[in-house]
């Protein structure tokens, strides 16, 4: 699912394409894309309102339109913007079409059919997005922008300093820190040394200052290189490069570049964790309750790895176990990464979008 990085990079990139623009029509072909109307419903509402500026809030593309209300984006899994001319080639996984007075549309394209679409007023008294008058927030669910200026250290160290969960899937609660996902939690915790399986209620000042910066770090210099198009994720005006510049995700037996050792994944909260145990040490305190998740998760590293050797033929592969194992990984990733570029580069075929 795009993070941060990702979702602000499509802002950006509609940002020049559709400011200004008027929304003349709408066409829904997959119903639930919409989070709050029916297609007829959606269209009458929408139609001649101007678009006033894009943004981001959390994962979501906002869109302000004229008239107090706004549209949320949510990409999801494999979510797709792109802006072209209304004669542009028709494809089969556009969910929703939105038709603007000049003559291009902006397609919301979805393979998997996540993705959803909201579209929403502002209370008149707040000014907050909100579902209806008098209703709660639309992003009353979301913590503070983790790289808003007004986010010190100190207001970080204020909230993980009320939270006792490990460290991982505290990073991954959107009501904790917006926008960071499973990418950037692995790459900051990395770059701050700390294990994910760390407690929040065991980080020393130093430890949160570290986290901190390391957050703030790594999600903008994903911002800068147009985020990590490692799966369906692609912009308007293309794939990102960060994952080229990734230091431990999805780099499982790989060296770590700081100290040389193989990196391990760990299933943590359902998601894949990618880490060095030598450089992201446990503390003492979490160290027992951790013990039983890490020796059951990479022992099983060692039994795939033991299982692919006798299928493949040890003495043919010349590899150990945990060897074979990394080598099947690591070719399971290349195909992977070869089969999502793909995805995405039809896709922009699909859409016409280098017109």
């Amino acid at each position: 699912m795009p993070e941060l990085p990702e979702v602000e990079t499509v802002a950006r990139d509609l940002r020049p394409r559709i400011v200004g623009a008027t929304i003349v029509g709408a066409r829904c072909s997959w119903p639930r894309t919409l989070r709050t109307h029916t297609p007829e419903a959606f269209a009458e509402a929408i139609a001649g309102r101007r678009v006033e500026a894009v943004g981001r809030r959390a994962k979501l593309v906002l869109v302000e339109l004229s008239g107090g209300a706004a549209l949320t984006i949510h990409l999801k899994m494999t979510g797709q913007l792109f802006v072209v001319p209304a004669d542009a080639p028709e494809d089969p996984y556009v969910r929703l079409v939105l038709e603007l007075e000049d003559g291009r549309e902006l397609r919301f394209r979805d393979i998997r059919k996540f993705g959803r679409v909201g579209l929403y007023g502002r209370d008149p008294v707040t000014g907050e997005l909100v579902n209806e008058v008098g209703g709660s927030a639309v992003f009353a669910i979301f913590g503070p922008e983790p790289l808003d200026p007004a986010f010190g250290v100190r207001e970080f160290r204020r909230a993980i300093r009320r939270r006792k969960g490990r460290l991982k899937p505290l990073l991954l609660d959107q009501s904790f820190l917006a926008g960071v996902g499973n990418i950037y939690a692995d790459e900051a915790l990395w770059t701050a040394r700390l294990h994910p399986l760390r407690s929040a209620s065991s980080l020393r000042p130093p430890d949160e200052r570290h986290l901190y910066e390391a957050i703030r770090t790594i999600l903008a210099e994903a911002v800068e290189r147009r985020g990590s198009s490692i799966d369906d994720y692609t912009a308007p005006d293309g794939d990102g490069s960060m994952q080229e510049h990734l230091q431990v995700y999805q780099r499982t037996g790989e060296p770590c570049p700081r100290c040389g050792r193989p990196i391990k994944r760990i299933v943590v909260g359902m998601r894949s964790t990618h880490f060095c145990s030598w450089c992201q040490r446990l503390s003492p305190a979490d160290r027992a309750s951790a013990k039983a998740i890490l020796r059951t998760q990479t022992g099983g590293d060692v039994r795939r790895g033991r299982r692919w050797t006798e299928l493949a033929g040890e003495g043919s592969l010349g590899l150990t176990p945990i060897e074979a194992d990394r080598a099947a990984t690591r070719s399971r990733t290349e195909r992977t990464k070869r089969a999502a570029a793909t995805r995405r580069a039809a896709a922009r075929d699909s859409m016409g979008a280098g017109r």
